[in-house]
């Protein structure tokens, strides 16, 4: 396998889900720590994608198979395994992911959400890896005293998100 630092990758890990208010709302984010320095990745996500993270770096286990436990399941049933996950290229403002899957038929790309590939190698232990270009956009945005930039700030300082099972009591 090439290196990551061959292939203009940077290696991540997944630290957390945040959600922070914003004076309309709250967005959630998921924020990316380099494994061998101090930059941050940070991506906007929807509110169930944030949840999902949250309760899978908890550790926390539902009766029922939810969609990113499923997703892992179904993979390894047709007899793969996700090898990696890179954030590779920004399509239309939004950051792009694929996901390395391999399985009886060789190695597989497949096209994914930023989201959807960090739900799924967090629920796999698969490597992230991150484009160059794309965390240097998103450092750039980080900076300044622009409201998102602000809110990229925030992201990264906040504590975790705290996903917890409703009690049967109530």
């Amino acid at each position: 396998m090439i290196a990551a630092a061959d292939t203009g990758l940077v290696p991540m890990r997944v630290g957390k889900a945040v959600a922070l208010g914003d004076g309309d709302g709250i967005c959630e984010y998921v924020v990316l720590d380099e494994m061998d320095g101090d930059r941050h990745l940070v991506i906007g996500v929807g509110h169930a994608e944030a949840f999902a993270l949250d309760a899978s770096l908890q550790g926390l286990q539902w009766g029922r198979p939810m969609t990113y436990q499923f997703t892992a399941a179904l993979v390894r049933s047709l007899g793969g395994r996700v090898r990696q996950v890179r954030l590779d290229r920004i399509v239309e403002g939004a950051y792009a992911a694929t996901v390395e899957v391999d399985g009886p038929q060789g190695v597989g790309l497949v096209d994914a959400r930023s989201s959807d590939a960090l739900n799924l190698a967090v629920r796999t232990d698969a490597p992230v890896l991150v484009s160059s270009e794309m965390l240097a956009d998103c450092i750039g945005r980080q900076e300044g005293d622009s409201a998102e930039a602000a809110l990229l700030q925030r992201a990264i300082a906040a504590g975790p998100m705290t996903v917890r099972r409703a009690s049967a009591s109530g």
